[in-house]
């Protein structure tokens, strides 16, 4: 969010607010687009606020490739008992642009809050630690295969 003037003792004259929408399908992030949309205008419109939404940037929905994804809980030891968890990523980064050329796949670290790309984003350092182990078996185990 940028206000303008952003100061304490002002009333703003201008406030842009930026969302980064994420889902595991086209569907479900279409609809939560949709409704933020509607009520941000529902708000707008109740205080007399003029609002102009546009969407900037638009990147679809990226599905890994599951037989990386396959191959990478069977190096992390998962079994009918104990599945390795599988996340959907909404992955608009790095990993969703490789994923259109070359199998891709993510590891991630646990994140209580869920927070992400933010700085109130935390891991606990065992989080971390662990998560690092699971990528050196990963490797470990695909320079193998």
């Amino acid at each position: 969010i940028a206000v303008e003037p952003n100061g304490v003792n002002a009333v703003p004259s201008l406030v842009r607010g930026w969302l980064d929408s994420r889902a595991a399908d086209q569907e479900s992030l279409d609809t939560v687009v949709a409704g933020v949309e509607k009520a941000a205008r529902e708000h707008a419109a109740a205080h007399g606020v003029d609002l102009d939404v546009v969407r900037e940037s638009f990147s679809p929905v990226v599905e890994f490739d599951h037989a990386l994804r396959d191959e990478l809980a069977r190096i992390l030891g998962a079994t009918a008992d104990a599945p390795v968890p599988v996340l959907g990523t909404g992955a608009g980064h790095d990993a969703g642009i490789l994923s259109g050329r070359v199998p891709t796949a993510m590891l991630f670290v646990r994140n209580p809050t869920g927070v992400s790309h933010s700085p109130a984003e935390f891991a606990a350092e065992d989080d971390c630690l662990a998560g690092v182990a699971a990528l050196a078996d990963v490797l470990e185990g695909l320079a193998r295969t």
